[in-house]
């Protein structure tokens, strides 16, 4: 049962959460009814806030729960996740600062703004959208995954416990609605910073706490198997590629886009970008969650209580509930809980912009700025509840395999709008259907190496050994959309030549 002190807690703490997101509305005033202004925060936020804006965009409550429970379950593999962030930075160091100084210069605010103009596609750009759409679904799904871990363990024992939780989760997403049709991007990024502040202090705290209570990480480690934390030969070539398709995907994703414009200049966003691997530290040790929790029994006798197949995402709310203070569990769980609300948010808003901008406003171009930014706000509301929706229909894991798929789906993108921005010589064609095939390959892979059944690996047998679909599925993108741009090159040179 609940201790009063979680409880007073975790309640004071989200109302503070809520004030915040409401006075965003009067933080940095602009006029909320130009979509850059409710979306981008008037693309005025600078290095610090983008630190904590991004870093709570790409830590999110499946971080907290998603990655301790895969090294939980399976071990080594999991700590892909390590290097893969550090990989990750780099890349956008590359090319973020360059898309934002295009977006800043011609007005973009989406990805398939950028697409349309560099490739005179309106097709192209609409299918970016739409794949960006898709991708985010399960994603806000698995942040309401990460909510629901937090409340399972805090209602554990409670009468009624289910109805609370479903009740709990719909007041949260009713109150985060109304607070970002309100403030936009404003109270999002005022809540990142809450958010972090009280993840970072809990990261520290348990990674300290923790072991000393139990005797030192050795001990932890003698409670698993051997081969649990050395990697096997043969998952070498899956760690790698889940190392680079992972790094290649997270900053195509859209709500990781919306973050970048926001930046006051590009030199604000390198600098801003530069600190963030400091967030790898935190999921390191958040990795290592997955490993403590085997010493410490009355965790491990509460998660006996759930099925092995979804007692995994309740690792970390569970090692904090019993290792640590009841008043400190609280304001931890509370970290863990808005940690899936505050990306959600920035989820919702990056669908909401593709939406409006790159679908409704291609099929209906005499849309005002009034109506644009309504449809907007409205439709950011509905993906919200379309996600809370899904996850009540779905259990909690096949909701989380499909993040998997979210992977796949947008590290097809990667064409259009990475290579896109440095390689003059692509073309529409080629790409529009290397990402269809792109796409299509990467599902039918998916679906083959789960035999067709439930999704729960993203990892195809090759005489290679085990790769992550995404690499395959971009590989073969990538030869579609170079090839074909090359013979029609080549086409049209000879054509001149001729001439």
């Amino acid at each position: 049962m609940i201790s009063s002190d979680i409880t007073i807690a975790f309640v004071s703490l989200f109302i503070v959460f809520i004030a915040l997101g409401f006075y965003g509305k009067y933080w940095r005033r602009g006029d909320l009814n130009h979509v850059h202004e409710w979306a981008l925060a008037g693309r005025r936020l600078g290095t610090t806030l983008v630190f904590f804006l991004i870093g709570a965009d790409l830590y999110t409550a499946y971080s907290f729960v998603a990655i301790p429970s895969g090294v939980f379950a399976k071990g080594s593999l999991y700590f892909f996740a390590i290097p893969y962030v550090m990989l990750t930075f780099g890349v956008a160091l590359v090319t973020m600062p360059r898309l934002w100084t295009l977006a800043k210069e011609k007005g973009y605010i989406t990805a398939s703004d950028f697409v349309k103009d560099r490739f005179g596609s309106t097709t192209l750009a609409i299918m970016i959208a739409i794949t960006g759409i898709v991708a985010e679904l399960p994603y806000i799904a698995l942040q309401i995954v990460g909510m629901q871990a937090v409340l399972t363990v805090m209602l554990a024992g409670s009468a009624n416990a289910q109805i609370v939780e479903e009740i709990s989760l719909l007041i949260s997403f009713i109150v985060l609605a109304a607070f970002t049709y309100t403030s936009g991007l404003r109270g999002t990024t005022l809540t990142a910073i809450f958010k972090d502040i009280i993840i970072w202090i809990t990261v520290f705290a348990v990674i300290i706490v923790v072991p000393l209570s139990i005797g030192g990480f050795q001990h932890a480690f003698s409670q698993v198997k051997a081969n649990y934390v050395t990697l096997p030969s043969a998952l070498m070539p899956a760690y790698a590629t889940l190392i680079l398709g992972s790094a290649l995907a997270l900053y195509l994703y859209p709500h990781a886009i919306n973050g970048v414009l926001s930046s006051e200049s590009a030199q604000k966003l390198r600098t801003s970008t530069a600190l963030l691997p400091l967030y790898g530290v935190g999921l390191a040790i958040l990795a290592l969650m997955g490993v403590l929790v085997y010493a410490v029994p009355n965790a491990m006798n509460f998660l006996s209580g759930f099925p092995e197949s979804s007692r995994g995402i309740l690792v970390v709310p569970s090692l904090i509930t019993y290792t640590m203070p009841g008043w400190f569990s609280g304001i931890a769980l509370l970290g863990i809980f808005v940690g899936g609300l505050v990306p959600a948010a920035i989820m919702a808003m990056a669908q909401a912009n593709l939406l409006t901008r790159n679908i409704i406003k291609e099929l209906k171009p005499n849309i005002t700025n009034s109506s644009e930014i309504r449809i907007t706000k409205i439709s950011s509301t509905v993906f919200k509840f379309i996600a809370l929706g899904f996850v009540f229909a779905v259990p909690a894991t096949y909701a989380i395999s499909l993040q998997l798929l979210g992977g796949i789906l947008i590290a097809q993108i990667l064409p259009a709008v990475i290579c896109g921005l440095y390689v003059k010589s692509l073309r529409k064609t080629p790409l529009i259907i290397g990402l269809l095939v792109g796409i299509g390959s990467g599902i039918y892979m998916l679906e083959a190496a789960n035999n067709f059944g439930a999704l729960t690996i993203s990892l195809f047998n090759t005489s290679f050994g085990s790769i992550y679909i995404a690499v395959i599925s971009l590989a073969i993108n990538l030869a579609i959309s170079f090839g074909g741009s090359y013979a029609i090159n080549k086409t049209c040179t000879t054509k001149m030549e001729k001439n």
